[in-house]
């Protein structure tokens, strides 16, 4: 899952980047709000962590451009600004949740977890099904009947997303941008290796679920039924 930051105090989300990746969340960070706005109509994160008092452009001005685009992004307001009103104007503009600075670590991961319970795509089961195949996201283990196998973080999640997707082809666009982030210079060539190694294991596991190549398009997965 990946989580766009953006706070312009570099050593609160540099804290905040090491604290989202210790638990497992893919982090990128912008200081401003211009950059942070161009990053977030990507549409490649899952949250959206958003400071209000930003150089460039507010939170308040990016969330409403955010909005207005049609980006659903959830986002949680971070400020240290509590009057009611500031609360009410984040939240009229579109904010899903506001936390009020200094927070608990475990408050703010509480409320990451509860922004994406709510979007119908993400499970709170640790464990995704597709076919014959089990994910479980607390080993990183892909499992077929008695078999399993343990994938690295890339491949981890490449096979999560494309197991969240089962109904999309995912482009090698998208593929690059969620999984190895927005500032990347990984290229074409780097998924498909990374497909290359998924496939390897689904061979191994004596998987009937296929990586479907969708020629100029990008990957799906296929079961014998699909």
């Amino acid at each position: 899952m990946r989580v766009l930051i953006v706070e312009d105090e570099v050593r609160l989300a540099a804290t905040l980047q090491d604290l989202l990746e210790i638990n497992g969340y893919t982090a990128d960070v912008c200081h401003d709000g211009e950059s942070g706005l161009d990053n977030a109509l990507s549409g490649i994160y899952d949250v959206i962590l958003l400071d209000v008092m930003l150089p460039k452009m507010d939170g308040f001005t990016l969330l409403r451009h955010l909005r207005g685009a049609n980006n659903a992004t959830p986002v949680l307001m971070l400020t240290a600004r509590d009057q009611v009103g500031d609360r009410v104007e984040g939240l009229d503009c579109g904010a899903d949740y506001y936390l009020t600075k200094p927070f608990e670590p475990q408050e703010l991961l509480a409320c990451i977890r509860a922004l994406t319970r709510r979007q119908p795509e993400l499970h709170s089961s640790d464990v995704l099904s597709f076919g014959d195949l089990k994910l479980d996201k607390s080993t990183f283990a892909l499992n077929c009947q008695e078999r399993s196998v343990r994938l690295s973080r890339k491949e981890y999640d490449m096979m999560e997303l494309l197991m969240r997707n089962r109904d999309m082809v995912i482009t090698k666009e998208t593929l690059l941008l969620k999984i190895w982030g927005y500032e990347s210079d990984a290229e074409d060539n780097n998924v498909e290796v990374y497909i290359s190694f998924l496939r390897k294991k689904l061979e191994h596991l004596h998987s009937q679920v296929k990586i479907k190549t969708i020629r100029m398009v990008g990957y799906c997965l296929s079961t014998p039924e699909t």
